[in-house]
């Protein structure tokens, strides 16, 4: 049974990507806090399906059907979520992709593209709630990076790009907001067994140097970012800014 934090009960947390994968168990778990989830992704019938299941479990949950990478409507979109619930008091940006790509074959359009949903919309997610935290003087922003930048994957230039480029945004966002008394944070997940990684990642051969490699001779599953998210947004994590916590089961 997972640990529950008295603190986050009432918290407004916005999830980016918050609909399948490794969000949609974020978004389970803080909604089990007794914290009111929003959610923002493209997956709309997915994100109002998770979004009806936590409702009638008697949980709080609301779907926003938000283009991340359009910043205009990203803004419009925090904006909403803000004058509905009155606040974001935790902002956790896990939306991302990890599709493979050859060097080769990038042109600047894709090269852009991949930055614009796997980094940009963080710093400007994290730009439209920021007011609000420092009006409060509390606040908990958590971007979610990758481990595979350490692992040194190949096959995926500008994705590991964009996720090593999440360590040098939060250090920075953490040092010009600390005094506000808002902590800023990075979850780098290793290879997590998401029901899409499964179905289009997932190889005997891949599933053989993960398990030579990592620590944990298992696979890890998506329960397990979503438990370590939902402690360092509580207060059991107060003093913990500015640090990059790898969760990949001893891969890395």
């Amino acid at each position: 049974m997972a640990a529950i934090y008295s603190d986050l009960a009432g918290k407004v947390v916005l999830v980016t990507g918050g609909a399948s994968g490794i969000g949609a168990a974020i978004s389970r778990h803080f909604a089990r806090q007794g914290s009111t989830v929003i959610l923002f992704d493209l997956l709309r019938d997915t994100g109002e399906a998770l979004a009806q299941e936590l409702t009638k479990a008697g949980l709080s949950a609301h779907f926003q059907h938000v283009d991340l990478t359009d910043i205009p409507a990203l803004r419009a979109g925090i904006e909403h979520a803000c004058s509905t619930h009155g606040r974001i008091d935790v902002l956790v940006s896990n939306a991302a992709h990890d599709e493979r790509h050859q060097t080769e074959t990038v042109t600047p359009e894709y090269w852009d593209q991949r930055i614009a949903v796997n980094l940009k919309h963080q710093f400007f997610a994290a730009q439209a709630v920021l007011p609000g935290m420092r009006a409060a003087k509390a606040g908990v922003i958590i971007n979610f990076g990758s481990t595979s930048w350490l692992a040194g994957q190949g096959g995926m230039a500008a994705y590991t790009a964009s996720k090593s480029g999440v360590i040098g945004l939060t250090r920075s966002l953490a040092r010009d907001y600390g005094a506000d008394n808002i902590r800023v944070n990075a979850i780098a997940p290793g290879w997590i067994m998401t029901e899409r990684q499964i179905e289009k990642w997932l190889t005997p051969e891949g599933e053989e140097e993960l398990m030579r490699r990592q620590c944990l001779k298992r696979r890890l599953d998506p329960d397990e970012v979503a438990r370590f998210t939902v402690f360092l947004a509580s207060d059991e994590a107060s003093a913990c800014t500015a640090q990059h916590y790898i969760v990949d089961g001893g891969w890395v």
